[in-house]
This record gives structure tokens, C-alpha cells and sequence, in this order.
């Protein structure tokens, strides 16, 4: 990578990632290219950790105030909460706002404790062990989060899809999103490898609620490339590649992934016009 590209691209990462004071995992998918040079659109669909941690009551603070100030800017007309109903019960849902509709889809049905995971166990195998029973375990859930996002997609309306961590149920997704609109492999797992970036407040949250552990995981929220790869292999391995997987057990076709390509991508030319 030249200077150029690697400015560039350092650029875009900065772009894509959306600070709070209470989220640490927020990042818009537009901005990264397809394989034939088509961009996703910027402000269409977005990946968070739990938005349960936004307030828009009287008692929210000056910084949970900003914080819902700049959720609302992002102009969020649907939300897919991807977690189990006793998550949401315990930690909460984003709260209610005038025009925005909410599907709870919880994908994944084998719950499994990460922070409670032996320092032995390898974050990349066991994890992409985990997504691949997610992907089979939550089809009908898995099919009805696309069906949400290509709706919101084709009406040009700002959509957020989260789980706890905004890193494995909502990186699973992401990816699956990434792949059906074209987006290349290498591009998919820097876009999961993000979430690098918020591990050490992913961390800071579990020890605050958590005082008295006297130990955790060393992979806890982080998310090491090779997860998102041998997800991804596995699939492959299967079923051919990410799109034989979504054919096969999500029951989409050609004519669901171009209209998602259609609402969710800026075509070559489109996308070199709007960066001259």
C-alpha cells in the first residue's frame, strides 16, 4: 500500500467510524468498494454494538444527551436488534422515536459465555466455529434480517443492526450484506477487523459491570482477522462461496442480491462522479 492509498484509506476508516460516549462500536458500511469498482452508499446501513445504551429520558446526562443527539442526525428510520430476549431484558432496547421501527431477530441460539472462556482457547477457530453454527442454527432469522435490510435499502432508509458488542452476531451479518453486493473478501475481514478499534471500551464495560471478576478471556472484544477468515473458508469450503451458502440455506437468488446491489451500491461511473 502507498502513501497515497494508505492515506486514503486511513481516511475512510476514520470516515466510516461514528464516535459516542456510550457506543464504542458504531461504523457506517458505505464507503468500501465492490469488486468491480461499484461503492457501497454512505448513510444507508449502519453496524453498532448494544444500542441499549443510548438514554433519551429526562435523567440522561449531558454526554448520553449528545450521544442520542447524534444517533437521531444519522436519521435511523429501522432498527434490527440481533439479541436474545433475556439480553434486551437485562441491558434494554433503544429507545422509542417517532418513525423508527424495530425488529428484535436474535440469530444466534446457542448462547456460550466469552468472558468466561479458559486463556487457552484460540479466538480465531472457536469463534468462527461459533458463526458457523450461527449461520446454520439462525437461517429463518438470518433470511428475515436481509429481508429488513434489502426493504430499508430499496426505500432509502437509514437502517442500524447491532447485537451486544457490535462484533460477532453483527459482524456475521455484515458480512453476509458485504458479499451479496460484491464487496471482495480481504475488504470484508478489515471491515470485521474494525472493531479492533473499540476492544479496549468493550473491555472497560464488562469490568465496570463486572467488579467482581477476577478474571476474563484475553480475546474478549477483540476481533482478530483470522475469525472473520475461517468463517468466511468455511462457507466456502460448503457451499462454494457466501453466496452459494445464502442461496442454498437463506433461499435468496439472483434477483434478491442484484436489487440489494441496486439499492445498497453506487455503480462505477456513479461512484467516480460523485468522488471527481
Amino acid at each position: 500500500m502507498n502513501r497515497h492509498d494508505r492515506d486514503t484509506h486511513d481516511r475512510d476508516t476514520n470516515d466510516r467510524h461514528i464516535p459516542f460516549a456510550r457506543l464504542h462500536n458504531v461504523r457506517d458500511l458505505g464507503g468500501l468498494r465492490t469488486a468491480d469498482g461499484g461503492l457501497v452508499r454512505s448513510g444507508l446501513l449502519y453496524r453498532a454494538d448494544s444500542l441499549g445504551k443510548l438514554r433519551a429520558d429526562d435523567g440522561a446526562d449531558e454526554a448520553e444527551r449528545a450521544d442520542w443527539a447524534r444517533f437521531c442526525a444519522l436519521g435511523p428510520r429501522a432498527v434490527v436488534d440481533l439479541r436474545y430476549d433475556w439480553e434486551i431484558a437485562a441491558k434494554g432496547r433503544v429507545p422509542e422515536l417517532p418513525g423508527l421501527a424495530y425488529h428484535q431477530l436474535s440469530i444466534e441460539h446457542r448462547p456460550y459465555d466469552q468472558a468466561a472462556l479458559g486463556p487457552d482457547v484460540e479466538p480465531g477457530p472457536y469463534l468462527a466455529e461459533r458463526y458457523v453454527e450461527v449461520a446454520h442454527d439462525g437461517v429463518k432469522e438470518i433470511r428475515a434480517v436481509l429481508d429488513v435490510i434489502a426493504a430499508s435499502a430499496a426505500a432509502k432508509e437509514p437502517l442500524v443492526f447491532h447485537c451486544a458488542s457490535g462484533k460477532d452476531r453483527t459482524g456475521l451479518i455484515a458480512a453476509l450484506v458485504l458479499a451479496l453486493v460484491g464487496v471482495p473478501e480481504d475488504a470484508i475481514v478489515e471491515d470485521f477487523a474494525l472493531t479492533g478499534l473499540a476492544s479496549d471500551r468493550l473491555l472497560a464495560d464488562w469490568r465496570t459491570t463486572h467488579p467482581e471478576a477476577t478474571g476474563i478471556w484475553p480475546g474478549y472484544g477483540k476481533a482478530p482477522s483470522e475469525v472473520m477468515t475461517l468463517f468466511l473458508a468455511a462457507l466456502t469450503e460448503r457451499y462454494g462461496s457466501v453466496r452459494g451458502y445464502a442461496d442454498e440455506l437463506l433461499g435468496t437468488d439472483e434477483e434478491f442480491a442484484a436489487a440489494l446491489r441496486r439499492a445498497l451500491v453506487e455503480v462505477a461511473v456513479e461512484a467516480e462522479a460523485e468522488r471527481g
